[in-house]
């Protein structure tokens, strides 16, 4: 995705930094081609320039026994390899009018992006939207992100906790959006399935 993420920038005045939300495959995947220094939450560093995370991917939780099979090889293969990491974001910082939230479960250093003056919430994985069996891409409820790929629970449930409590007017998840309905309900009732 790498060439068409440069086409789309070029036209916004080029990419000058990637702020990575988590190290997995499918989120770091074409960094390793953009020339751009990349920055990620300290606690994410290590699986970026590492494995991406897959150290402590559980895949004996998926039901499915064709897409536990075909896991492991796909996320390899959208998956550009390890990244240098030029500097790192945590909790409070700022990036171009946003402040940077530690919202981890679905990877320890995940962050995604707050800006208050319009109450927009980009939070990567922190939470997904899709329908969760067959991850189409079809709209779905706000939940956790899959069990597979969740190395902490409560983490997860507090992030999602902390989401609520900012009450987003929109949020972007990574993989669908934006949400713009009865979000700050569907936040917390997806934190009680923590």
């Amino acid at each position: 995705m790498a060439p068409a993420i440069e086409r789309a920038a070029a036209g916004l005045g080029g990419i000058r930094r990637i702020v990575l939300s988590h190290a997995h495959a499918d989120h770091r995947g074409g960094a390793s081609l953009l020339n751009a220094p990349l920055y990620c939450h300290p606690d994410e560093r290590s699986d970026v320039e590492g494995d991406g995370g897959e150290h402590y991917f559980d895949y004996s939780k998926v039901r499915n026994p064709l897409i536990r099979a075909l896991a492991p090889g796909t996320l390899r293969r959208m998956d550009g390899g390890p990244v240098k990491v030029d500097g790192t974001l945590s909790e409070g910082d700022s990036v171009d009018g946003f402040v940077v939230k530690h919202l981890p479960g679905h990877a320890p250093g995940l962050i995604g992006l707050w800006r208050e003056s319009d109450r927009l919430a980009i939070v990567s994985e922190a939470l997904l939207a899709v329908e969760p069996v067959t991850m189409t891409g079809r709209p779905g409820r706000i939940r956790l992100p899959p069990a597979p790929v969740r190395p902490a629970d409560e983490a997860a449930g507090e992030s999602i906790r902390k989401l609520a409590a900012l009450d987003p007017a929109v949020v972007w998840p990574g993989h669908y959006g934006p949400i713009t309905e009865n979000i700050r309900e569907e936040l917390e009732r997806a934190a009680e399935g923590a």
